[in-house]
């Protein structure tokens, strides 16, 4: 089973700004709470093929996370995959941004999937994501605005 979950938000910042910010995978760590570390395992800037590792607080459990972006065309679009063995993880998520007036319209999603035993929890955590999504969307506005 899999599920997705989403939201959106402008932010009051040119869109190159809000691109720039969020390319930076270790600014993950400015806008989510479930976040304890994270940093960037390969070489060079940003692109497909950087990979993060994060240490993450996922429903009381401290686990370990490993991203690759898939897709990267500045300024509107960002694209990953989770390639952490966990029983619940991201198949896909991404930011798609869009200009707003004067500032960015950000999209975020993320696809989650259950594997194994994750396949009997999968559609809690989407509850939960979906019921946090516009939070997070927040947190990521505070976090840009506040640069």
């Amino acid at each position: 089973m899999a599920g997705r979950f989403e939201a959106t938000i402008v932010i009051d910042r040119p869109i190159e700004e809000v691109f720039g910010f969020l390319a930076d995978g270790e600014n993950d760590k400015k806008f989510s709470s479930r976040i304890i570390e994270i940093a960037k395992t390969t070489e060079g800037p940003p692109a497909v093929g950087t990979r993060y590792a994060s240490t993450a607080k996922d429903a009381g459990l401290t686990m370990k996370h490993e991203f690759e972006l898939t897709e990267f065309a500045p300024p509107n679009r960002i694209r990953w995959t989770e390639l952490s063995k966990h029983p619940l993880v991201v198949t896909e998520g991404g930011y798609d941004l869009a200009p707003a007036g004067g500032g960015t319209q950000l999209t975020f999603f993320n696809e989650l999937q259950g594997r194994g035993l994750g396949v009997l929890f999968v559609g809690l955590a989407l509850r939960s994501a979906r019921k946090g999504a516009n939070a997070f969307a927040e947190a990521i506005k505070a976090a840009v605005e506040a640069q």
